[in-house]
């Protein structure tokens, strides 16, 4: 059977057709996306200099929390350290029957005695008890009988006052830095 040139025409027409269809709807849907992705760009640029802005600005608090974290880190062994010494200043109290009624110490100090590097805390330390307590007390310090290792504890000056029962004892504790 032959097709005459008629339905030749229409289904060439059909088929054309169809692909200009086609062509028209692939162009279409890529069309919307060049403008929603043209929008997106224009949104982005308008949002760039604040989101640099920000950017500069949080690079900038990172600097400062650095800083303050290296400023902290140093200081915080040194206070964790002074706690430690004073939790043991109080247990030697306790055990040598005295109270200290009053305990000051100064911010730690690195100090070379010969190749080894101490962090040394001056103390200043006021108990109340009797007297042969009190002498206990300072013996007990300038043994370190209750210091762990890697401390030591120097005592400097002891003032005792008979009269109100009281000693005002210097000392510095000497920490290995590792």
């Amino acid at each position: 059977m032959r097709l005459s040139k008629k339905v030749w025409l229409v289904v060439g027409i059909a088929v054309l057709a169809v692909v200009l269809g086609f062509l028209f709807m692939t162009y279409s849907q890529t069309a919307a996306e060049h403008r929603q992705l043209k929008d997106s760009l224009a949104l982005a640029q308008s949002r760039l200099p604040g989101l640099t802005a920000q950017k500069a600005d949080l690079q900038n608090q990172e600097s400062r929390a650095k800083s303050a974290l290296e400023i902290s880190q140093a200081r915080f062994p040194q206070s964790v350290a002074s706690i430690e010494y004073g939790d043991d200043l109080f247990d030697t109290a306790d055990e040598s029957k005295v109270r200290i009624i009053r305990l000051t110490a100064s911010s730690p100090v690195d100090r070379q005695v010969g190749a080894i590097t101490y962090s040394v805390s001056s103390f200043v330390v006021v108990v109340k008890g009797d007297v042969k307590d009190m002498l206990d007390f300072v013996h007990a310090l300038r043994t370190t009988a209750d210091f762990q290792l890697p401390w030591s504890a120097h005592v400097k000056k002891v003032e005792l006052n008979y009269k109100s029962g009281e000693a005002l004892i210097g000392l510095d504790i000497y920490g290995y830095k590792r």
